[in-house]
């Protein structure tokens, strides 16, 4: 009986590290990703306020009517 209370404690802390060793690898990746969604934001706001830029100052609407479509 003592075996078998000695056996299921090993099994249970077995399971608990391979746990642990599972939950810290989850909270690298979540950590990763989290900084990647950032820089990702910050590119994302980057090229629209340049875009807000060049539609402001006019050079897209010179581009497009100076423009032919590929059919003409």
């Amino acid at each position: 009986m003592a075996d078998d209370v000695s056996a299921q404690l090993i099994d249970v802390q077995t399971q608990l590290t391979f746990q642990e060793d599972l939950l810290n690898a989850l909270n690298d990746r979540v950590v990763a990703q989290d900084l990647e969604i950032r820089n990702l934001r910050r590119t994302l706001e980057l090229l629209h306020e340049q875009m807000k830029q060049k539609n402001t100052s006019g050079e897209d609407a010179q581009l497009v009517d100076s423009e032919r479509p590929p059919h003409y």
